[in-house]
């Protein structure tokens, strides 16, 4: 059944006659239809959100984020249904997505309880005084942030979250392609107590909207995840003000000669096609050494065989579709660019509509588009390697550095990884995109300005410090 959901300003719905319509990626069926924001809408956003109030106290804060958790909680199978629906992510996928916001909601609660102000002492120096120095965190005036499609809701509840224990206004623009779990989302958050100015959804022309909410002035931090072109347009049309940029990801796996062969492929196949392979940590190179390649080879086969393409509604199914059904068509001209320069498939690269199967490809040329760029699907490459050296300058000679796995069984080889692989996070024995919510991530190079994200670095973007002194 089809919903009909409007953007909001201050917690309200707003009237509009422009609207877009959200089909299903697998089915095409229409999920819902959202009326969309204009210039007008975006003005109302920065003056609810800069209107004088009371600010909210820390514990009004977790309150509103626990009671959050509670509803999102209660309600958990129907957010996981609508994912399903407007993204076309299979079930599973979709219920470990909504675990995942909670526990945000859970840690960030937590967070709007904790004060991380430092007291330095003044008399410290023989320039010094008999005083005391203090600093305190501050939310900023106004966060703009922009989310992506491929986690319709644990992308948005990174930013929002945050935001609320930070006592940060936000305006959230999140992506025409799965709007309706954001609005939704957003709904149960006025309903858990959020004042309404702390929190307008707007979606709409990217002229009339995205852009002008980047370029407002008003807006003190820009906090934006997805593809490296927006948010290099973004930097480029900001001004002076706050960028949190997490962007795309080439991330390799690496597997030694030394590792443990089932573990590597169990991970390879986990970090190639979980999320249809629609994450920024996807696995996006297997590097595997070559005297151990054809062996990790036939194992992967056989693990790709257990994931099942198909309707992201049934259980069983483990690949659901990707975002639409030009992403597969650009995914399969891709396979076929690689096969073209002798790449072999291996397994699956059938694509109906927007599924396309989970793929083993081999021989895949380095300097192939499947290696040089990023792949945003469920695919998995093959490249041989001479030995870590040849890995690590292979994984490094990318425009991206968000993460890194490396399957070893040599603690020398793993240091050796994590102290010269150029990106944000290195994993051992693990898939690249492995975190907790609150932990530091984000990248360098394309992947973004080396600004981090996780619930404890997000809040630190949202607040500046101020410095206060005081006789002592």
């Amino acid at each position: 059944m089809s919903t009909i959901v409007n953007c909001l300003v201050a917690g309200r719905p707003i009237s509009s006659r422009n609207q877009v319509t959200v089909r299903s990626p697998y089915s095409r069926e229409v999920v819902g239809t959202v009326g969309l924001a204009g210039r007008d809408h975006v003005d109302a956003a920065f003056a609810a959100a800069l209107q004088p109030a009371e600010p909210l106290t820390r514990f009004t804060r977790y309150e509103i984020l626990d009671r959050a958790r509670l509803l999102l909680e209660g309600r958990r199978e129907e957010f996981a249904r609508l994912i399903t629906s407007e993204a076309g992510l299979c079930i599973r996928e979709t219920r470990y997505e909504v675990g995942r916001a909670l526990d945000v909601l859970r840690l960030a609660a937590v967070e709007a309880l904790h004060d991380d102000g430092q007291i330095f002492s003044g008399d410290i120096s023989p320039q010094g005084k008999a005083r005391k120095i203090f600093t305190v965190r501050e939310p900023a005036s106004v966060v703009v942030a922009i989310s992506p499609f491929n986690h319709p809701l644990n992308q948005v509840v990174h930013k929002v979250a945050p935001a609320i224990a930070a006592g940060a206004p936000m305006i959230l623009k999140p992506s025409e392609k799965t709007p309706l779990t954001a609005l939704r989302f957003a709904e149960l958050l006025h309903q858990a107590g959020l004042p309404g100015r702390m929190l307008s959804v707007l979606l709409g022309p990217t002229g009339e909207v995205a852009e002008r909410l980047v370029q407002d002035p008003r807006a003190e931090v820009v906090s934006f995840t997805g593809s490296v072109a927006v948010g290099k347009r973004i930097a480029s049309i900001a001004g002076y003000k706050r960028l949190v940029l997490e962007l795309g990801g080439n991330d390799p796996l690496i597997v030694l000669d030394d590792a443990d062969l089932d573990l590597a492929a169990q991970l390879a196949a986990e970090g190639s096609y979980r999320n249809s392979g629609q994450r920024c940590t996807a696995v996006k190179r297997i590097l595997v050494h070559d005297s151990v390649a054809d062996e990790f080879t036939r194992r992967l086969v056989a693990k790709t065989k257990e994931y099942t393409c198909g309707d992201p509604s049934d259980e069983a199914t483990r690949v659901g579709t990707v975002i639409d059904e030009q992403s597969a068509i650009y995914l399969e001209s891709v396979i076929n660019d690689a096969v073209t320069a002798g790449a072999k498939v291996l397994y699956g690269g059938i694509r109906n509509g927007a599924l396309l199967q989970p793929t083993v490809i081999t021989n895949v040329p380095r300097d192939s588009r499947m290696i040089v760029c990023e792949s945003f699907g469920p695919l998995a490459p093959i490249l041989r390697v001479r030995d870590l050296d040849d890995a690590i300058a292979l994984a490094n000679a990318t425009a991206y550095g968000l993460s890194s796995g490396v399957v070893t069984g040599s603690l020398d080889k793993a240091l050796k990884a994590v102290k010269q692989l150029r990106c944000g996070t290195v994993n051992i024995n693990e898939v690249p995109g492995f975190r907790v919510e609150h932990s530091p991530f984000g990248g360098i190079k394309d992947s973004g300005l080396g600004v981090k994200e996780g619930v404890v670095e997000a809040i630190k973007s949202m607040t500046t410090v101020k410095t206060f002194s005081l006789p002592w």
